[in-house]
């Protein structure tokens, strides 16, 4: 379905950006990856899918390393006619005690960097007359939880921009909306399992429990395979006139 197709999905070396990556390369589209840690792997795993497949180490706290990765991905493939906003991190504290230096770069790195890589993806997406952006907010962009402010903040964020890029292209053939998922168990996540395993002196799987038990009925967690069908459905024809949503898969978080 998308053969012939650049996706460019930020934080994508592991996670829900690998998982996003993967859906849409299994449909033929040719990847850039971007993050950090391993890189070899997710490429190899990749390239084992049939297209082509890059990578830049752009760091999304700053504006002039996402022109260049940008650039990279215009230069090396053509455009980008898909766009993932992914790349995200976390920090949890309390107001009054939260770290200036974590807000900040919380802030820049979730939010801000949506907004460098859109305003960047644009152009060549309205004079193509297609166009795909994908913003992975949260079901934290949807509600609060208590000692999250900067992420909580940024991802509100992140659905308002998702709402107004939709609406400024919304007679043309680029479309923008985000996924707002529940618990998935990344690494981000894990290690607010290992957090409240400490705490209560409960092993791995019973953190996991009390952690899903306190915000999603499911009891499960939602998988990075689960949402890269779901940024697939948003590039198939189905989603032509699906425009400045925020998809929660957040088993039922938001329902309650």
């Amino acid at each position: 379905m998308l053969k012939g197709k650049t996706a460019l999905v930020t934080g994508s070396t592991s996670g829900i950006g690998l998982g996003i990556a993967k859906a849409l390369a299994a449909q033929g589209a040719n990847i850039v990856l971007n993050g950090f840690g391993d890189v070899d792997g997710p490429k190899a795993v990749i390239k084992a899918l049939g297209v082509k497949v890059g990578y830049h180490g752009a760091d999304m706290s700053r504006p002039d390393e996402i022109a260049a990765m940008m650039t990279y991905a215009a230069e090396q493939f053509g455009q980008v006619d898909i766009l993932v906003n992914n790349a995200g991190i976390q920090h949890v504290a309390r107001i009054e005690n939260f770290p200036v230096e974590r807000w900040d770069a919380i802030i820049a790195i979730n939010m801000s960097s949506a907004f460098h890589a859109t305003r960047l993806a644009l152009p060549a997406m309205q004079a193509a007359g297609w166009g795909r952006i994908i913003n992975v907010a949260s079901v934290h962009g949807l509600v609060a939880s208590a000692e999250k402010s900067a992420y909580v903040t940024a991802k509100h964020g992140v659905v308002g921009l998702t709402k107004v890029t939709a609406l400024e292209n919304a007679t043309t053939g680029v479309t923008c909306n985000a996924i707002c998922p529940g618990w998935v168990l990344t690494p981000l996540v894990q290690k607010q399992v290992d957090a409240k395993a400490a705490a209560h002196g409960l092993s791995n799987e019973e953190a996991k429990k009390l952690l899903l038990g306190e915000k999603e009925p499911s009891l499960q967690f939602t998988t990075p395979e689960e949402l890269g069908a779901l940024a697939v459905f948003f590039c198939s024809p189905a989603g032509n006139n699906v425009r400045g949503v925020a998809w929660n898969m957040d088993g039922g978080w938001m329902a309650q």
